[in-house]
């Protein structure tokens, strides 16, 4: 298969650091968006006056017919998806009895209903091909938990239990399935925790520093690579020692 990637909820944060990295290191990439066109296409523009291959291509993960019209528009563009990374998510802080139904739901049809959509639009040409390479992002919170993030934290425990499981599947066809779960990271979804928490967060992990979206990108770029092609079902915790 041809070197093609669909990057979800690559816009901004992660994604956007996972998609440079992809198209620097020669893979055609479609970057996906749901609100922040600018960003996408700003993105775009950046890497195609760098003679890289992109395109945009907005869709709402939770949708299953917009996740399949973005795999029939790469089709179209550059050809089969032969790289996924499943990015997109979203999270919300509080406390657990204050998260209502519709946040909980919420939660889990963009970052979980999101990558099963993903996962089930891509592998039909994965499995004709009988090869291909699926990375999903979780976090350190889906592996330890996380007070105030409860509903974050069970979406992502969620994404390693889907990969782990994928992958056993998958593997007898040649398709690997991976996981990065990032530690805290400098992006906007920071933030929402409050600046006066960052520092502490900082302190408590044994690296002295926060994490960057190009450190997590370079761990996607691993994964994605053909030196990796005996490594399949694991998760990689790119957290500064946060957990250990």
């Amino acid at each position: 298969m041809e070197k093609i990637a669909l990057v979800t909820g690559s816009s901004r944060g992660i994604g956007r650091a996972v998609a440079r990295e992809l198209a620097h290191s020669g893979w055609a990439v479609c970057i996906n968006y749901h609100e922040r066109r600018d960003c996408a296409e700003a993105l775009c523009k950046e890497l195609s006056d760098e003679g890289c291959r992109v395109m945009v291509q907005q869709a709402d993960v939770r949708s299953r017919e917009q996740v399949e019209a973005m795999v029939a528009a790469v089709r179209r563009q550059f050809g089969d998806v032969s790289l996924l990374v499943n990015n997109a998510g979203i999270s919300r802080q509080g406390l657990f009895q204050d998260v209502s139904e519709d946040l909980w739901r919420e939660m889990f049809a963009v970052n979980v209903d999101g990558a099963f959509h993903a996962c089930q639009a891509v592998l039909p040409a994965m499995l004709h091909q009988h090869e291909g390479t699926i990375v999903n992002i979780s976090s350190i919170w889906g592996l330890r938990g996380a007070s105030c993030e409860v509903a974050y934290a069970c979406t992502k425990a969620a994404i390693v239990g889907l990969t782990r499981s994928l992958a056993m599947e998958l593997a007898p066809s040649g398709i690997r399935v991976n996981c990065v779960a990032p530690g805290v990271i400098q992006t906007d979804m920071l933030k929402e925790v409050g600046e006066e928490i960052v520092p502490q967060l900082q302190e408590e992990t044994p690296l002295g520093r926060l994490g960057t979206p190009e450190d997590i990108a370079h761990a996607v770029a691993f994964f994605a690579d053909q030196r990796s092609s005996f490594v399949t079902g694991q998760v990689l915790t790119a957290d500064g020692g946060f957990i250990l």
